[in-house]
């Protein structure tokens, strides 16, 4: 058993440098994941590229199949060349592949974009998470973390905004476009600004480098941790997380990623299209876009300081509890008011379950295995991703809407039941043992 790590360096100045960096990247991963959904009802009024719910459904999924391969594929990658170039990486790649969306003149090309689009989303996330989970002040992981979070629901919310904008024919081209800025603005900044992960630097040997960043903001250097595996030794961190009885754990925590990202997917494509087949008006439908992510940002803040002080998993099983409510609640037709106050306490509970899911599982990993730990927790998720999206077309292919809701209150209620098994104790406040113990702490 490997002695308890030091923390790694913070310091006030340089966590928010990097959380600040990161949050404008995830920002820019949040408008580029939820803009399809924002302007599919446009597309589908106007058959752009002979779309029909059914074939929606599909290409929604393109863009999850490929989130889920980046997912899989981060952990390794960031291990191998850094959180940083990575980040830079991930973000030019759906930047550019927004372009092809853009000019796309059929549902192939599209769908050839969309797919390659989430192959960057999906590396995105769980590398910048792992990078401000290394920066994070110690007993402030989950926080930081929701903090981080809160900029994927900006994104959603702005994707929103977007699609009432280029409500006009054509007008999602230039949706797409808008999803190019980021290859200007956040891959310049991220590359002369954004620090390397001091811990990813003394795990390659690169002491001198993480000994200068330390320097140059002024915060001690960590202290390397025992017993690091050798750089060829990838598959260990992963492998670690079925020894000794765990394995079961892993299971029931990737089952109930699955079912927090099937929720989160299938109903960021699928809400406004649902929610106008029950009847609202295509504005409002846009609307609820904007006000579920707004609730997502209160919860990302408020889920981040309840997992804090009781424990992640305990969070993330109350809030999916809470999400299942209000899904189901979502299928009975109300006045317009109740229904956006039930859509923003859907929003609340819905994107921060998932994203505590991810701080029990960060918070718990040593800095050379964080990024594969968090990358497979999100990369076997994705299937969900991949799921949710085209359960949701073909029921609103088959005029089914309500089912819909019924569907995915049934998830969250399933993912409720994963985590519960999993056991919700609180984890200890250091973990002294390897990666392996730290995801079963975790729970």
């Amino acid at each position: 058993m490997s002695p308890s790590p030091a923390p790694p360096a913070r310091g006030t100045r340089l966590t928010a440098l990097v959380v600040g960096l990161c949050w404008l990247v995830v920002l820019f991963d949040g408008l580029d994941m939820f803009v399809y959904g924002a302007v599919l009802p446009h597309m589908l009024e106007e058959h752009a590229l002979g779309l029909d719910a059914a074939k929606a459904g599909d290409l929604g999924s393109y863009a999850t199949f490929g989130m889920l391969l980046g997912a899989l594929s981060a952990g390794a990658v960031t291990d191998w060349i850094g959180r940083k170039k990575t980040i830079v990486a991930c973000t030019a790649v759906f930047s550019l592949a927004s372009a092809l969306c853009a000019v796309a003149g059929g549902p192939g090309v599209f769908g050839l974009g969309r797919f390659i689009a989430g192959l960057g989303l999906g590396g995105l996330l769980p590398t910048t998470i792992t990078l401000v989970s290394e920066y994070a002040p110690r007993g402030r992981g989950a926080l930081v973390v929701g903090t981080l979070m809160t900029a994927h629901q900006a994104g959603g919310i702005l994707s929103g905004l977007v699609g009432l904008w280029t409500g006009g024919e054509g007008g999602w081209r230039v949706a797409f476009w808008i999803c190019v800025a980021p290859l200007f603005i956040g891959v310049p900044l991220v590359v002369r600004f954004l620090p390397e992960s001091m811990g990813f630097l003394l795990a390659r040997g690169r002491t001198e480098e993480a000994a200068a960043l330390a320097a140059r903001h002024g915060v001690p250097l960590p202290v390397p941790e025992a017993d690091r595996p050798a750089a060829g030794e990838r598959w260990s961190a992963l492998l670690a997380l079925f020894r000794d009885g765990l394995w079961r754990t892993t299971l029931l925590f990737w089952l109930a990623s699955f079912g927090g990202l099937l929720l989160v997917y299938g109903v960021s494509t699928w809400l406004p299209t649902m929610m106008r087949g029950s009847g609202y008006e295509l504005g409002s439908s846009l609307g609820f876009v904007v006000v579920i992510n707004l609730g997502g940002i209160v919860g990302m803040l408020v889920g981040g300081r309840f997992s804090d002080r009781y424990g992640a998993a305990r969070v993330a099983a109350l809030w999916f509890v809470l999400t299942a409510v209000g899904i189901y609640t979502l299928g009975v037709r109300m006045p317009l008011a109740l229904t956006y106050a039930v859509v923003f306490l859907t929003g609340l509970f819905l994107f921060s379950a998932q994203a505590m899911l991810y701080a029990a599982v960060a918070g718990r990993s040593t800095a050379d295995h964080r990024a594969t730990a968090v990358g497979w927790v999100s990369g076997i998720g994705r299937f969900g991703a991949v799921f949710g999206p085209w359960l949701g077309g073909q029921l609103v292919a088959s005029e089914a809407e309500g089912w819909g809701f019924t569907a995915f209150a049934l998830t969250a209620v399933l993912s409720t039941l994963f985590l519960v098994l999993a056991g919700l104790r609180n984890a200890p406040a250091v973990p002294s043992g390897g990666p392996a113990e730290r995801l079963s702490a975790a729970g």
